[in-house]
C-alpha cells in the first residue's frame, strides 16, 4: 500500500501559520514579480477567482471581495514543505518528494495497521507541528492513491480527511466518479483523444484494450492504467541527482547597463554553484543566457547565451562565477533594455570521482572555502557569505510589495510575543 500525502493549499496555508488573521478568509499568492495569481484559498476559489489571473486586471475584483493578495515568499514556503517531508519520515523510511506540497509514501510491512488511523494520524502530527492541514489518500497503487486523495480532499466531512480504497468495490467506485481530466497524468490533449474515444472517466480509460493503449499512446498511458486498475506499475522513485541545474529570473525592472546586468549574473551563478555543492556533483560547462522584454513588441528585441567549457569540473562559486561574468560581457550589446538572464550549470559529474587534468586543476584553497561559506549559509539559514560583486541586501530583486516576513528563515522577522 502507499500513501498521498497532500498539504492543503500549501501557500495560502503557510501564510495562515504566521498570521491566523487570514483564517476563514479569501487569500491569493501571487507568482514572481507579482504577475499572475498562482496559489488560492478554498475562499478565494468559492469567488471564481481564476488561476493565473494577471493581478493588474483583477486588482479592482480583489479590494471588492476582501481578498488578500500576497508575494510569494518563497523562502517560508521551502522552510515549511522541508518541516512537513520530515515529519513523512517518521512514519516510513521511503518516502517520494513529488513536489513542494504533496510526498507518496511506502507503507510496505504495515499492513497490520489500520490505514485510515494511520493517515489520521499523519494528518494529526503535520497539523499540531507545523499548522498545515492536509488529506491523505491510501491506495495499492500511486495513481489510485491520487484519486483517493482527491476523495478525501472533496469529501473532508465525510472521509476526516483520509480515504483509503482497499477492496475492489472502493476501486470501482472512486474511478467512476473521477472525471478523465482530473487523472493524475491526463493533460488536455489527452483529455480529448480520450473523450473521442468515449472516456468520460477513469473507469472508462481502465475498460479500453492494453493493446490499443499502447498502440495509440505511448508506455506512460499503458503503466498509468494498470495503476488505475490496481496493478503497481509506476514505481516508487528513488532520488536522482539532476544531469543539468539551472537558475533563471526575470528582473523586477529592466536594466540596460552592464553593472546591474553581471550582478544578477554573479548572483545567479553563485545559486548554481551551491545547488552543485548540495547534491556533490561539479559541472564541466556552463551556459549564460540573456534576453530582452518580449512582451514589449515596441522595443529593440535580443537574445543571445554564451557556453564555457572549463578544462576541468568545478563546483566552486569563484570559478563559476569568474566565468559567467565574462561569458555575460561577451553578448551584452548597449541599447538594449534587458528583463530576464540565467545560468545553467550542466556535463555535471560526481565531485569525488572525475576525471583529473595532468596540466590544469582547481586552486585547492576553493574547496576549503566553499565548504566554509555553506556551512555558515547553512547555520543562518540565508545568504550571510557572499561575493563582492553581489548585492548584499537583496538577493533576487523581484518585484514583492505585498511579501509577508520570512518568520522561519530570517532571524530579525521572528515572531516576537509581547
Amino acid at each position: 500500500m502507499y500513501a498521498l500525502v497532500d498539504c492543503n493549499n500549501f501557500y495560502a496555508s503557510c501564510e495562515r501559520v504566521f498570521n491566523p488573521n487570514l483564517q476563514n478568509k479569501p487569500v491569493a499568492v501571487l507568482s514572481n514579480n507579482d504577475g499572475c495569481v498562482i496559489a488560492r484559498s478554498d475562499e478565494a476559489k468559492k469567488l471564481n477567482l481564476p488561476m493565473g489571473a494577471p493581478i493588474f486586471k483583477w486588482e479592482n475584483f480583489c479590494k471588492h471581495h476582501k481578498v488578500t493578495v500576497l508575494s510569494s515568499n518563497y523562502p517560508l514556503y521551502g522552510d515549511m514543505s522541508a518541516r512537513v517531508m520530515t515529519i513523512l519520515e517518521q512514519f516510513s523510511p521511503n518516502v517520494e518528494v513529488y513536489s513542494i506540497d504533496e510526498a507518496f509514501i511506502d507503507l510496505t510491512g504495515l499492513d497490520h495497521h489500520n490505514f485510515s488511523d494511520y493517515g489520521a494520524s499523519i494528518r494529526k502530527r503535520i497539523l499540531k507541528w507545523t499548522g498545515i492541514p492536509t488529506c491523505v489518500g491510501i491506495a495499492p497503487t500511486k495513481a489510485l492513491c491520487k484519486v483517493a486523495n482527491k476523495i478525501a480532499r472533496k469529501f473532508p466531512k465525510e472521509t476526516g480527511g483520509v480515504y483509503v480504497i482497499d477492496s475492489e468495490e472502493k476501486r470501482l467506485k472512486a474511478l467512476k466518479w473521477t472525471a478523465i481530466k482530473n487523472v493524475w497524468g491526463i493533460g488536455r490533449r489527452l483529455e480529448k483523444r480520450l473523450i473521442v474515444k468515449g472516456c468520460k472517466t477513469a473507469f472508462d480509460f481502465t475498460q479500453l484494450s492494453d493493446d490499443w493503449v499502447r498502440l495509440n499512446f505511448s508506455i506512460t498511458e499503458w503503466k498509468l492504467k494498470k495503476d488505475l486498475e490496481g496493478i503497481p506499475t509506476i514505481e516508487f522513485e528513488i532520488k536522482q541527482t539532476k544531469r543539468s541545474i539551472a537558475t533563471t529570473r526575470s528582473f523586477e525592472q529592466t536594466y540596460s547597463d552592464i553593472e546591474n546586468i553581471t550582478e544578477r549574473i554573479s548572483t545567479f551563478a553563485a545559486c548554481c554553484a551551491e545547488k552543485l555543492r548540495v547534491q556533490k556533483t561539479s559541472c564541466h560547462m556552463i551556459i549564460v543566457l540573456l534576453s530582452s522584454d518580449r512582451h514589449k513588441r515596441d522595443v529593440a528585441q535580443y537574445n543571445a547565451s554564451k557556453t564555457i567549457v572549463f578544462p576541468y569540473p568545478t563546483d566552486s562559486t569563484l570559478s563559476i562565477t569568474k566565468a559567467s561574468v565574462e561569458a555575460v560581457k561577451t553578448i551584452f550589446k548597449a541599447g538594449i533594455k534587458y528583463k530576464r538572464a540565467g545560468i545553467i550549470v550542466t556535463g555535471l559529474v560526481p565531485t569525488d570521482n572525475h576525471q583529473l587534468n595532468l596540466f590544469l586543476h582547481e586552486n585547492p584553497k576553493h574547496k576549503p572555502l566553499m565548504s566554509a561559506i555553506d556551512r555558515l549559509n547553512k547555520k543562518f539559514k540565508t545568504t550571510t557569505i557572499k561575493l563582492a560583486n553581489q548585492d548584499l541586501q537583496q538577493t533576487w530583486k523581484m518585484k514583492q510589495e505585498r511579501l509577508s516576513p520570512k518568520y522561519t528563515t530570517k532571524i530579525n522577522d521572528i515572531i516576537t510575543v509581547k
